[in-house]
């Protein structure tokens, strides 16, 4: 169980928490890119992009036994700022289909470039497998 951490009076922060606590196992994901299991990427739109590293972090966590409401945290490489900006919408719509819960702490960089010349964005992820759940791992 994970539980977001926001201090007395401060403003509830939108597709985003401060902080969460969670008690279990935790599950330390590499930076995902937008390509898919074959390392191809189908798009070199930011959205798309976006979409299949948010698909690749559901996967590898499943492969844990853990389930997308189990991540607690996502750090956001982008190339391009008003790119990412530009397409918040896409991003929005594949988070909510990919991860569906915004109680995880986050941070964004814009970055000059990625190991991967087409990447676009690249996203690493922790998430905590709460005891009593089984683990794939």
């Amino acid at each position: 169980m994970k539980k977001a951490i926001l201090p007395a009076g401060w403003v509830k922060p939108r597709g985003y928490a401060n902080g969460v606590a969670a008690q279990g196992t935790q599950v330390h994901i590499a930076g995902q890119i937008g390509w898919d299991a074959n390392e191809r990427f189908t798009s070199s739109e930011f959205g798309a992009q976006a979409a299949q590293a948010l698909r690749n972090i559901a996967a590898v966590l499943e492969a844990a036994g853990g389930r997308p409401e189990h991540l607690v945290r996502l750090t956001w490489y982008v190339t391009d700022k008003r790119e990412y900006l530009a397409s918040l919408k896409a991003i929005g719509a594949a988070f909510r289909e990919s991860i569906g819960d915004y109680d995880i702490a986050m941070s964004a960089f814009e970055v000059t470039a990625l190991m991967e010349d087409e990447a676009k964005v690249e996203i690493e992820a922790t998430a905590v497998i709460p005891d009593g759940i089984q683990s794939a791992a």
